[in-house]
């Protein structure tokens, strides 16, 4: 790692300043252009601590950057992962507050949930079927709290990968009844199509990105635990939501879900 105990300690504080009050910080990289992947995973590593030792429970976690349309969106090459806290998931028809999030976009994923805990470093696809209870449609709703102009993947890693929280719903489906790669979905906001994707857009298969994760976790000493909730990455480029939006995702045989911000 690049950065000292003591930046890497002080820009996680500032994270969590700005996850309380809504606000964005200044990009990371601007101010420490030193700053590597390492020192971004510690700066998550010690936000995370902080949201468990006060009373949150770690649910799962978000694969990022795994699709070529997320990646063209951003700028971004290499995946990323955060925690997923209970505090943050809704079913769908929710009414979610809009003022909860910095800045509100939502993304379209299948949400793998474990049956058995998955390990690296030699994960498979196959191994990641296998432990798989079943798969299910999801939003997830992406919460920025640092300045979107020109980030890098060290400012989205410390900043938990921009998760802000998740909707699930539809049809769970086993992962050997459906050919995941071919799951597709139509995203509405406000009754007007904004978005289409397939799942095989994430590593061309959604899977892919759950043993790509077990692999990368096992090089920070950690591992996914059965009944973990996975998002898999984005099929679609982010949608922005504003307050009073509506917003459906269409998986067709998988169903659907909905939510609206409020």
């Amino acid at each position: 790692m690049s950065l000292s105990a003591e930046a890497i300690r002080a820009i996680a504080d500032e994270l969590a300043a700005a996850d309380r009050d809504r606000t964005l910080i200044p990009r990371i990289t601007a101010r420490h252009p030193e700053a590597t992947v390492d020192d971004a995973y510690a700066i998550q590593g010690i936000w995370r601590d902080g949201r468990i030792a006060a009373g949150r429970r770690l649910v799962g976690r978000k694969i990022g950057l795994t699709s070529r349309a997320m990646q063209q969106a951003t700028g971004i090459s290499e995946p990323d992962y955060g925690v997923m806290f209970d505090d943050t998931v809704w079913e769908s028809g929710a009414r979610i507050p809009h003022d909860r999030f910095s800045n509100v976009r939502i993304e379209v994923e299948l949400a793998f949930v474990l049956s058995a805990p998955l390990e690296g470093p030699h994960c498979t696809l196959f191994d990641v079927l296998r432990a798989t209870e079943y798969v299910t449609p999801a939003l997830e709703i992406l919460n920025s709290h640092v300045e979107l102009e020109g980030r890098t993947i060290v400012d989205t890693i410390s900043d938990n990968a921009a998760y802000g929280g998740l909707v699930l719903g539809g049809s769970p489906t086993r992962p050997d009844d459906v050919d995941l790669r071919w799951v597709s979905a139509l995203l509405y906001r406000n009754e007007t199509i904004e978005e289409t994707g397939v799942a095989a857009g994430v590593l061309n298969h959604p899977g892919t990105g759950v043993a790509w994760l077990a692999n990368k976790l096992h090089q920070h000493g950690a591992r996914l635990e059965a009944g973990e909730i996975v998002l898999a990455g984005s099929f679609t480029r982010p949608v922005w939501i504003d307050r009073g939006d509506s917003v459906l995702a269409d998986y067709g045989p998988m169903g659907a879900i909905s939510c609206r911000f409020v």
